[in-house]
């Protein structure tokens, strides 16, 4: 796996000389393929290790050299999978999170870690579960927006002081450098003076109450990493393949309602960095093979047109 080094590569292939999906960004100084992956489904291949050791080895071989974790995703299970399956040869950025701890026993099995010592102690989980020096990249995960569970009593912080904490450990060489998800568009401008290199916020064609966040990230070189890029399963948040104009252009291109939603995603902004996730070796050949779609003019009028619904939706 890598850490602070940079492989070989170019801006047309990775480091295996695989021709880049989506073609060349940047992230944290580096050149990663626009479409990587996002491991948070590779919890469901508990029992089959031998199957997720096999996809994430293919998504290398497809052109995959940005990678999206946390310790938290499966109580280590998924970052073990990375450790074992990524050499340093295959010039991976491997981008992590924090702000969150595992809870096994949970409603959902997650509790809020967000004081200052308990965002030391998760980079130092991913450290060991990863089996770095380094992690390249880790965004700190914010609470007080998006999907997903909220900060309460003590584990409402300040950006300002959870900030410190991350710069501090970046300083150490702890981490490379810092990004932030689920943050809202004032906490983004109060946290780029300290170095911010990608935001990943819910955001995809049917739920663009961020367009302000992207337009921010991509006048200050910030990657734009969007998860649920197609809507979630999670109750109240739309779906994407579902929308009719995505159905007709995907009919009209031969392709699927998914790749039609990714595709405008990277369309949508030169500095988007996709991570759609998988456990199913089809599906994510067909989410590679959306960095090689081109929409034309009438599409991408069709799909801005549909309308934006809001993925605010707190789980706990």
């Amino acid at each position: 796996m890598t850490t602070a080094g940079t492989p070989s590569s170019s801006s047309d292939t990775t480091a295996t000389g695989a021709a880049r999906p989506g073609g060349p960004g940047q992230l944290a100084g580096r050149t990663v393929s626009r479409v990587g992956f996002g491991a948070m489904q590779l919890e469901r291949l508990r029992d089959d290790r031998r199957a997720g050791l096999a996809l994430l080895r293919r998504a290398v071989e497809l052109g995959v050299d940005h990678v999206d974790t946390a310790h938290f995703y499966g109580n280590a299970f998924v970052n073990g999978l990375l450790r074992e399956a990524l050499r340093p040869e295959d010039g991976v950025l491997v981008v992590s999170k924090v702000g969150a701890d595992p809870d096994p026993g949970g409603r959902i099995p997650l509790r809020p870690a967000q004081r200052p010592e308990e965002l030391r102690a998760s980079v130092e989980d991913n450290l060991k579960s990863l089996g770095v020096d380094q992690v390249p990249v880790v965004n700190l995960r914010r609470l007080d927006s998006g999907p997903g569970i909220r900060a309460e009593g003590d584990q409402v912080v300040d950006i300002d002081d959870q900030l410190a904490a991350m710069t501090a450990m970046r300083d150490e060489g702890m981490i490379g450098a810092i990004g932030l998800s689920s943050v809202t568009a004032e906490g983004l401008r109060r946290a780029i003076p300290a170095g911010i290199v990608c935001v990943q916020n819910a955001y995809s064609l049917v739920a663009r109450d961020d367009e302000t966040m992207v337009e921010i990230c991509a006048a200050e070189g910030i990657a734009w990493v969007p998860y649920f890029p197609l809507g979630s399963a999670f109750p109240g948040i739309p779906k994407v393949t579902e929308e009719p104009a995505v159905l007709s252009a995907a009919r009209s291109l031969g392709r699927t309602p998914s790749q039609v939603g990714l595709a405008w995603l990277l369309q949508h902004s030169p500095n988007t960095l996709l991570i759609p996730g998988t456990v199913d070796p089809d599906h994510l050949e067909a989410n590679i093979a959306a960095g090689a779609i081109a929409l034309d003019e009438a599409m991408v009028a069709s799909l801005d047109a549909v309308p934006s619904r809001s993925a605010d939706v707190p789980l706990g």
